[in-house]
């Protein structure tokens, strides 16, 4: 037997000793939920709603985002000091506990969308990732009811997506919306337990380029997708909000052993969900925004090989020489030299590059940027 799947039944077996024991201690279920997303249309709809199930205390605080934005006054006296900086600690220390987060498996959950109902189970994860069909809602944003055996009701999001012919934005995070002058290997631990989100930069004008598309394109979905932990997308959404970055369905991956190794493959994460997309959004043609310094490049380029029709543009962010290090990149394969920028250059789809939100913005075809553009989308 490998040893990844004994280390999978030993999570397994941990979790499940674990849960009759904070059970005890007044421990109950909880739906830790996500946004998702989802189409309409006469030819049949469809919506991906995504949640997790895990064990919390009693009386913990509800899940949301951990950033507290500046308040409107200083403190003035002790107490309010003392108040405010017990606050920042408890923002602060929130990221480190999501990795002790105890998954509830198997647990019965209810989805209730429009009027479709569908029962299911999480998985040995905790993790839910259902599809509900012709639930009859129209496009805009959407509450669904998550109702889990023991953990109550509770509402989650979704994106429902106009139908026709019309632009979307798959856009990565790490080193291309937010700067992490970290090693990727140690990303994921140096975002969840080291910074807090109020202290976390934004690549130089990504923030802005998001917001300049979305007001050209109000109806355009934004779905971000990257090889990050599903445990930090309430520090994710924490820093979306201090930099003005429209709301958006996240695409994370689940992090230990699988059936398949000790980990999971970040590159077939997104391919896995970049092909889910093109198939659950047939009418949607995207702009794909990510970085070179690891997997972004061979990802789009296989998608614009297999499915040029569907790719409106590439926006490639250029990293320094120490972000190239940092990210495990080939220097030796800058944009323009390695296998997969030629395969970009060679399809009739636009590639852009730059350092920045700024250059990309300059670059990237004049109706994805500009409200009332030549729109080259049907």
């Amino acid at each position: 037997m490998p040893f990844s799947d004994i280390a999978r039944a030993a999570e397994d077996r941990l979790h499940r000793d674990m849960i009759p024991v904070l059970r005890a201690h007044g421990w109950r279920p909880r739906v830790v939920t996500y946004d998702g997303y989802g189409s309409a249309g006469e030819h049949g709809s469809m919506a991906r709603v995504l949640a997790r199930m895990v064990m919390r205390p009693k009386d913990a605080p509800a899940e949301g985002p951990l950033f507290r934005s500046i308040p409107d006054s200083l403190p003035v006296t002790a107490t309010e000091v003392r108040d405010l900086a017990l606050d920042s600690l408890i923002d602060a220390q929130r990221g480190w506990r999501q990795f002790i987060d105890v998954p509830v498996p198997y647990l019965p959950v209810t989805i209730r969308v429009g009027g479709v109902s569908v029962r299911t189970r999480a998985d040995r994860g905790g993790y839910v990732d259902v599809v509900v069909r012709d639930h009859g809602l129209a496009p805009g944003w959407h509450e669904v009811e998550i109702d889990a055996a023991g953990a109550g009701l509770v509402r989650a999001r979704v994106n429902i997506v106009a139908p026709g012919p019309q632009l979307g934005v798959v856009c990565d995070i790490d080193d291309t919306v937010m700067v992490t002058n970290v090693p990727r290997m140690f990303i994921a631990g140096w975002n969840l337990l080291v910074k807090n989100a109020s202290n976390r930069e934004a690549v130089p004008g990504m923030p802005e380029l998001l917001a300049q598309v979305h007001a050209a394109h109000p109806q355009a979905p934004l779905v971000f997708l990257s090889t990050g932990a599903w445990n930090a997308v309430p520090t994710l959404r924490s820093f979306f909000k201090k930099h003005a970055i429209p709301n958006a369905p996240m695409l994370m991956t689940d992090w230990g052993p699988t059936n398949t190794g000790w980990f999971r493959s970040g590159i077939e994460h997104k391919r896995t969900e970049l092909r889910r997309l093109l198939i659950d959004l047939p009418e949607v043609t995207w702009l794909l925004i990510g970085d070179d310094g690891q997997h972004d490049l061979l990802i789009y380029s296989e998608v614009v090989r297999e499915h040029s029709d569907r790719v409106a543009a590439v926006a490639i962010r250029r990293l320094s020489q120490k972000e190239q290090m940092l990210a495990g990149g080939q220097i030796a394969h800058p944009m323009g030299l390695g296998p997969q920028a030629r395969t970009l250059a060679e399809a009739d789809v636009p590639v852009v590059q730059g350092r920045d939100g700024y250059a990309l913005a300059r670059t990237l075809p004049r109706w994805i940027t500009q409200a009332g553009g030549a729109a080259v989308v049907d």
